[in-house]
């Protein structure tokens, strides 16, 4: 676990390099879900980096390039990119992901949205990834992370965001986030009907 607010500052720090090179990014984690909670302790941060015409990796690489307080280390085992900054002992890490692969394929105002000066996925986009990692890996955290989020922020989310097949068998799997689903499948379907 790390503190909210470091996690905070390492994402402002990149964030700023990022989007002084034109890296068009978002951050999405447990740390989203500590933003919005006020929660002190966060145990996850990552960053996605759309592409455009070079490897996201190689973005982030060039954006960092001469940073006194970021480094990039590659695992190319693991085909991953961590970005860490130095400002604070110990170091934060951030693990960069690539768009499309994790997160949606293109980060704008539709996909992203500005929270403690940061921009993160919206809750929607939260959710989708959450849930792709969740169908993936199975975590009990990823699973935590999806109720915590839809049970306080359902009315805002975008129905047709969230792979159906997955949300069924996270519901059916953890039942606290029923109630909520049911709330948000009701929602769109009396829109439906208007």
């Amino acid at each position: 676990m790390h503190e909210t607010s470091r996690l905070l500052e390492a994402a402002v720090v990149l964030s700023q390099r990022l989007h002084s090179a034109g890296v068009p990014h978002a951050f999405y984690g447990s740390v989203l879900n500590a933003v919005l909670s006020n929660a002190p302790q966060a145990d996850e941060i990552y960053c996605i980096v759309e592409g455009g015409g070079t490897h996201p990796f190689k973005r982030v690489r060039q954006a960092c390039a001469g940073s006194s307080d970021l480094t990039t280390t590659p695992s190319p085992w693991s085909n991953r990119l961590h970005a860490t900054y130095h400002g604070r002992i110990p170091p934060i890490e951030i693990e960069i992901l690539p768009a499309g692969e994790e997160g949606p394929r293109h980060l704008n105002g539709s996909t992203v949205a500005l929270m403690a000066g940061v921009p993160f996925l919206t809750i929607s986009e939260f959710l989708r990834a959450k849930l792709k990692a969740w169908a993936l890996r199975r975590l009990d955290h990823d699973a935590q992370d999806i109720i915590y989020a839809l049970t306080r922020y359902w009315d805002r989310v975008d129905i047709n965001r969230i792979p159906e097949q997955d949300m069924r068998e996270l519901v059916a799997r953890y039942p606290a986030a029923q109630s909520s689903w049911k709330e948000l499948r009701r929602k769109y379907s009396s829109h439906s009907r208007s």
